[in-house]
């Protein structure tokens, strides 16, 4: 965690998924980042207070609160299965905001499972600008009870938030893994920003693709 850390009050717990759950904690005076940024987040209490993980902020600067969108894997034993368990009134430790995610021009974002946190805050922005011409969502998952937001995604993207499904076949998504012969059947300009998240194998295996498939490794934007 950085050298500067600031303790903050959970407010708002909310179900998105299964597994998933949207947090909303008080903002620090003067706390800044991008969208797409992350920082490292610990529980407040003992035990934990050392057990810090990086999470995407998914609340916007200028918002009041801060907030994540948290994935938890009870079979980890670990730090996102005692998030889980927290309650409003419950205390986080948090540090400053990095990353290297952050939108450098319309393109497609590629995600896998939780890996689209990042692209949540980014994709508001831009809906709130008014400036989601151009962009898509190209978003993997085992089932369809796994895809976070997809409402909203649907919302903001229409046709060009495309849901593939690992696992299951189903009305409105595709039934297939993300690879070169699906990137090279759904990307017609190679030439845009592409941002790519998920497993770390999955983030080089895509990143490896999209430049076989023409794009300029510059434009490749990932968390190093």
């Amino acid at each position: 965690m950085s050298e500067t850390t600031y303790t903050v009050t959970l407010r708002e717990i909310e179900v998105i998924t299964h597994d998933v759950k949207r947090y909303v904690v008080d903002k620090p005076e003067g706390y800044a980042f991008e969208p797409g940024q992350a920082t490292e987040v610990a529980i407040n209490k003992e035990g934990l207070k050392d057990e810090a993980r990086p999470f995407t902020f998914t609340s916007l600067p200028e918002d009041e609160k801060l907030e994540f969108v948290i994935k938890s894997y009870p079979s980890h034993d670990g730090v996102t299965d005692k998030l889980d368990d927290l309650k409003v009134g419950d205390e986080l430790i948090i540090g400053d905001s990095w990353g290297a995610i952050q939108f450098k021009g319309p393109g497609w974002f590629i995600a896998g499972g939780a890996g689209v946190t990042p692209f949540i805050a980014i994709l508001k922005k831009l809906a709130k600008d008014g400036n989601l011409t151009g962009n898509h969502l190209l978003f993997s998952n085992k089932t369809s009870k796994d895809v976070i937001m997809e409402s909203q995604f649907r919302a903001w993207l229409g046709d060009h938030f495309i849901s593939t499904l690992t696992d299951e076949k189903k009305d409105g998504h595709l039934n297939k893994m993300i690879n070169e012969e699906l990137l090279k059947e759904l990307i017609e300009d190679t030439s845009v920003s592409f941002y790519v998240c998920g497993p770390d194998q999955m983030v080089k295996d895509i990143s490896s693709q999209l430049e076989n498939l023409g794009a300029n490794p510059d434009g490749i934007v990932f968390e190093k």
